[in-house]
């Protein structure tokens, strides 16, 4: 089943905290602390940001994805601060099978807050509901055991190892892929 999804307005999402919205030329900082932070692109496929420039390259690329009709990735705003701590969001839409890969990055001074727990409760919600998505996957490095931990508390299922499955950063890696169906979905 086809869905009839259309990538026409970018959507807004709030939460208690948060505001889950698009990246805008401002937002070109907060993404470069960010991604800077060797912490935050560990289990990336990318080394640290090294400029601004790089961050210009990164909102573009989530411009690129939207305009493409491939994925979404919405910055994360702390309403209090009105500062980006983090992104999220979803890549690899295969239109024909209702499928579509999840990722999201948090800034590490709100790690372990529920922040990310909140943010992907929205755009879970907005997958399964609006894009009439079927299953949701992510692909996760087996070490990197925060991300697994977020996955299965967000009822996200193991399907298992997809070995030496990327070349990042000079070396092969595994990755761990999780998914979430709709019929498993509770809203």
């Amino acid at each position: 089943m086809n869905s009839d999804f259309a990538f026409i307005d970018f959507p807004i999402f709030e939460t208690e905290r948060f505001i889950l919205r698009k990246a805008v030329e401002n937002d070109c900082h907060d993404i470069f602390e960010l991604y800077s932070d060797g912490k935050v692109v560990k289990y990336m496929p990318f080394t640290p940001f090294t400029s601004i420039e790089d961050a210009i390259n990164e909102m573009n690329w989530y411009d690129k994805i939207f305009k493409e009709q491939t994925g979404f990735r919405w910055v994360i705003e702390e309403i209090e601060s009105k500062k980006v701590i983090g992104t999220c969001g979803f890549l690899n839409y295969e239109k024909a099978h209702n499928r579509i890969e999840i990722g999201y990055d948090l800034s590490p001074n709100y790690w372990g807050k529920g922040v990310m727990k909140e943010a992907l409760n929205c755009i879970i919600h907005f997958a399964f509901m609006t894009m009439k998505i079927n299953k949701i996957e992510a692909k996760v490095e087996p070490e990197n055991i925060s991300s697994s931990r977020l996955l299965e508390k967000s009822n996200f299922y193991k399907e298992g190892i997809l070995r030496q499955h990327e070349f990042e950063n000079g070396k092969y890696v595994d990755l761990a892929i999780f998914s979430l169906l709709k019929s498993e979905y509770e809203l």
